[in-house]
Parts: C-alpha cells; structure tokens; sequence
C-alpha cells in the first residue's frame, strides 16, 4: 500500500495537480489537509474518476479541511473537534487489516511564539496537549495506526533550512518540538519517513511562496509528516517526499510525502 499526505491548500483550486499525483504516483490512499471547501462542494465525482471510489471529507468554507481518498474500502469514519474548536482539523478511518489512519492538521500558531501574546499560538500549544491525552486515554502503542498530516512543526534541527535562525520562529521553537515529541512517545510513534532518510540528511515538505527560486534558495522546513505505531513498523518498504509537486503550476506550497508499508 502506497499512501500519500499532502497539505493541497484547496482542493477544488488544484483538482489537476491531485490528478496529477494520482497518475505519477499512484497512491492507495491520499490524505490531504485545508482543503478549504464545505462537504457539499466537495469534488467526489473528480476524485473518483481518479480511480478514488471511498472518500471520507470533514471540510468549512474558506479554510482548514481534510480528507481521505482511498482506493481500498474503509470503515468507521470519525472526526473528532479539538480546543472545543469545530474547525475541521481531523480525520479518522479504519482501513484494511484493522489499521487506524488518523488525517489532522495542526494550527499553524501565528507569527508570534508567545501564547500570552499570540491566542493563535496557545490554541496551538492546547491542541498538541490535546492530542497527547487523547491518544493516552483511547488508544495503546499496541495497536496498528498510521498518524499523517501537516502537523506545522519541523523537530529536527535538519527539518529546517537554518536552526539557529529559527528557533524563536513559530513551527521550530522548543516547545512546540517538545510537545510534538510528547505526542510521539506516548504512543511510541515512529518516524515513518526518518526510517528510511537519516536524521542527519536536511529534508523539507514546505517552501514558502515569498521564495521566488524555492528549489535554489531551499529555506524550506519538514511541516509535513506520516507517523506508525511499533506493529507496522517492520511493514515499512519505503518513504520520500515529492519535491517535483512544488513546481508544478499554481502550486502547493507544501509537496507530499509518501510512504510505502507491505500488506
């Protein structure tokens, strides 16, 4: 099974581009994030003619979203409303062999790391928190779950183009990175992608727009991440991200990342 993530940044605006990573790349499952489009508009019949025939979308006009495309059957779809916010950030399925896939995607936090200051970044902050006790209380590290999104937070001191430069920048500060890694190791999550690419190797999802020459200036950041708990672990074949996706016209400024786990 080959499944993809990617933050799209409308779904309806780049219809073509998801076409597009379905024919290049042929995942099993996309899951995609701010599709910025209300359940009633959602593009079914376009993602279906893509060969994607069970879709589960949780979406709000103009902003946030996500979704999940499959072309194996699902079961149990859920979503789940976090910071008592109904904002669209999550989605959840059961695919084949009783793999729990959860689709979320982390606020962003605004410009200012200060959560007294910033409401934005302590909504942040809260859900991280959230996601913490949630997993701790619903779910083991025993079970079989695939955790994937843009999750708005590089870790690593390679997830970014500059450490030192972006350290008091939203998406890298220490706490941000400490509460994603407490996430982490309360379920025992594993870096599905620094599997296979070594921590030591710089790797981003994200380029900003402001970048006119992003391939050449490459002040990117790892935003974007796929997740597995121990059981699928040594199901893993593969992982990489399609850098290609971010030139495309009218682009993402976020490209996919993919995994590859053997069924």
């Amino acid at each position: 099974m080959r499944l993809a993530t990617w933050n799209i940044n409308s779904v309806r605006l780049r219809i073509e581009s998801l076409a597009r990573l379905a024919t290049e790349q042929s995942p099993d499952v996309i899951c995609l994030q701010e599709t910025k489009v209300v359940d009633s508009l959602f593009p079914e019949d376009a993602i279906r003619n893509m060969g994607y025939a069970h879709i589960a979308f949780h979406g709000m006009k103009g902003y946030n979203g996500v979704a999940i495309l499959s072309r194996v059957p699902f079961e149990r779809v859920e979503t789940l409303e976090w910071c008592g916010k109904q904002d669209c950030r999550h989605i959840s399925v059961v695919l084949p062999g009783d793999v729990e896939l959860h689709n979320f995607y982390i606020p962003a936090g605004g410009d200012a790391p200060d959560p007294v200051e910033n409401e934005k970044f302590a909504h942040k902050l809260t859900f991280l928190d959230e996601m913490t006790t949630w997993f701790a209380a619903n779910r083991s590290s025993n079970k079989k779950m695939v955790l994937v999104g843009d999750l708005n937070i590089a870790p690593l001191e390679t997830d970014v183009w500059s450490h030192k430069q972006l350290l008091k920048v939203v998406s890298h500060t220490p706490i941000e990175v400490e509460k994603l890694a407490a996430i982490q190791r309360e379920s025992e999550w594993v870096d599905a992608v620094r599997h296979f690419i070594p921590e030591s190797e710089q790797l981003f999802s994200w380029w900003s727009y402001r970048s006119k020459d992003w391939r050449k200036n490459n002040r990117g950041r790892r935003l974007d991440h796929i997740w597995v708990t121990p059981p699928l672990t040594a199901a893993l074949s593969g992982a990489s991200v399609f850098q290609d996706a971010r030139s495309w016209e009218r682009p993402s400024d976020h490209a996919p990342v993919i995994i590859d786990i053997n069924t």
